[in-house]
């Protein structure tokens, strides 16, 4: 068995897998109980489909605070599922990137389209079973909102990007965990930053997507009205979005 160093299982402080409200989570849930294959599945499930699409507002937030919010996107979901999983003993690690603002552009609506950066800091987690590491993408849209985009698109059904979502099969995508990688965003894919044993350690080097007044904006309002589109779009479909 291959070694794996213990950096892969540490808390931190945006990994606070000790914070009473994740252990209560893990405890209720009997994650710790599972086999790590049955483990991995039932806490990707849950990240994917239980914290639901839409935009926190910082990439940075602590696990804990993913959790309360009850939503996230890419980069705070990869921080709850990395949590949740070295909760109970399965060894994780950060895998950084950029995408293409392109694939966000509906999720983000065209009025607020001008604010994204040509190319957005993108994470997912990477999980050691077997001897290997797997990559886990495919948690970032929550089915409700998939199936959505899905019934819009439907004669898509090969290469599709907008969203939120860049797959070359929008009618059966790579996301539900059968014990091999999961994607959902990998085909918007600018940049490739490698891995990282924290998320602390990317940011430090490559930071967060926005600064300065736009960050401000964001965070106050901006998100807001992108979270209120996401909504709707999960609850009443594409065809009923202004």
């Amino acid at each position: 068995m291959t070694f794996v160093s213990k950096d892969y299982l540490q808390e931190t402080a945006m990994l606070d897998f000790k914070h009473p409200d994740i252990q209560e989570l893990v405890e209720g849930k009997e994650w710790n109980k599972f086999s790590q294959y049955d483990a991995i599945g039932a806490i990707y499930k849950y990240v994917r489909d239980e914290i639901k699409f839409g935009y926190n507002k910082d990439d940075r937030l602590a696990a804990s605070q993913v959790l309360k919010d009850g939503y996230g996107q890419c980069n705070t979901k990869s921080t709850l599922l990395m949590a949740l999983l070295r909760a109970v003993g399965i060894a994780t690690r950060f895998h950084g990137f950029t995408i293409f603002n392109e694939l966000q552009r509906g999720a983000i609506p065209n009025y607020l389209f001008m604010i994204a950066p040509e190319r957005i800091i993108h994470s997912w987690v990477e999980v050691y079973l077997n001897d290997r590491w797997i990559n886990l993408e495919g948690y970032i849209i929550d089915s409700e909102y998939l199936k959505q985009v899905q019934n819009r698109f439907a004669e898509d059904n090969e290469s599709f990007s907008g969203y939120g979502i860049a797959t070359k099969c929008l009618s059966s995508p790579s996301v539900d965990w059968k014990g091999e990688d999961t994607y959902i965003q990998s085909e918007g894919i600018a940049d490739d930053f490698g891995v990282f044993s924290q998320p602390e350690d990317f940011y430090s080097v490559h930071g967060s997507n926005l600064s300065g007044i736009k960050k401000v904006m964001f965070q106050y309002a901006l998100r807001h009205l992108m979270n209120w589109n996401v909504n709707n779009i999960r609850t009443k479909g594409i065809s009923n979005i202004g």
